[in-house]
């Protein structure tokens, strides 16, 4: 059964589902940073998918990338599978910016996370709800 890794149940704001993967915002308003989380447990490898899953996840990876490259201005898309922290496998989707707080470093440890608002979270909830495609499914505000 799958269950969201804790560290990203705690870092992390729910946003909804596509058919393969869990869509999550990263609670740190110093970039607009999605992670993408196969719904499928005890996966820690992108070669531990099946063929089909391992194609559903780049595209839902990169609809998602080029979806908010377009819909909010990024300067680069980041995109990385690391798990070097949270084994479970997941997929850091991030808009950079040049005037982004590390740009043009990496973000990770560069600097203190910055919680989002609720305000903040309904502004991009509802940009998301414009953006993603009719398969994807919001969790409940």
């Amino acid at each position: 059964m799958f269950a969201l890794d804790p560290r990203l149940q705690n870092d992390t704001l729910p946003i909804g589902d596509f058919p393969l993967c869990r869509l999550l915002l990263s609670n740190d308003s110093n970039y607009l940073w999605l992670i993408l989380v196969p719904r499928i447990a005890g996966i820690s490898e992108v070669f531990q998918l099946d063929a089909d899953d391992q194609s559903r996840l780049w595209r839902e990876t990169t609809t998602l990338a080029q979806l908010l490259n377009d819909g909010f201005g990024a300067d680069k898309m980041n995109i990385g599978a690391l798990g070097n922290v949270v084994s479970q496998l997941h997929v850091h989707v991030i808009v950079r910016k040049r005037d982004d707080v590390a740009w043009p470093a990496p973000v990770w440890g560069k600097h203190p996370a910055l919680p989002y608002t609720d305000d903040q979270v309904a502004v991009i909830r509802t940009r998301l709800r414009e953006l993603l495609p009719p398969d994807f499914i919001f969790t409940q505000d």
